[in-house]
């Protein structure tokens, strides 16, 4: 009898958490429907990167139209190609220019003497590529570097 009065208060308690759990899942707005995504520019920290060294970060910077924020869940991987190069946690994403960043994934390194990039995001429980404005490549510079500043970038803090 004991055992039968401890364990239903403990399942009341956990399935109550999770119905709280359950519960403010559902009051989160996903991306889509209202909010139109743009990917306005990506950068990798250190940039440049030497051959064979491991890149940090990944920053990305995401432009939101539509009324309020909404969540997501963002994605880097090389196109062509199907390599996950950063996977972040989701993010809250508010209407105009959002910075994201997002930790490089283990062991990436670059192989070719250029490698593209594509953004994907959680929309509407979709995995989908997000629209760019261009293409956002590494290329390798001098033989032994790797960077994908362009002209007129902006500076990427080490």
């Amino acid at each position: 009898m004991k055992i039968i009065s401890i364990i239903v208060p403990v399942m009341a308690l956990v399935l109550g958490g999770f119905g709280l759990a359950h519960a403010a899942d559902r009051g989160r707005i996903h991306c889509g429907g209202n909010h139109r995504i743009s990917i306005e520019d990506l950068d990798m920290s250190p940039d440049p990167v030497n051959r064979g060294q491991r890149i940090e970060n990944w920053r990305i910077r995401v432009h939101v139209d539509g009324s309020g924020e909404c969540e997501t869940l963002f994605e880097i991987r090389e196109k062509p190609g199907d390599t996950v190069v950063a996977r972040g946690v989701t993010r809250v994403l508010r209407p105009g220019d959002n910075e994201i960043t997002i930790p490089a994934a283990q062991g990436y390194r670059f192989r070719r003497n250029e490698t593209c990039f594509q953004v994907l995001a959680n929309i509407e429980n979709t995995r989908k590529a997000i629209d760019t404005k261009e293409r956002f490549c590494a290329r390798e510079r001098d033989g032994k570097r790797y960077s994908m500043r362009e002209r007129g970038d902006r500076p990427v803090p080490h």
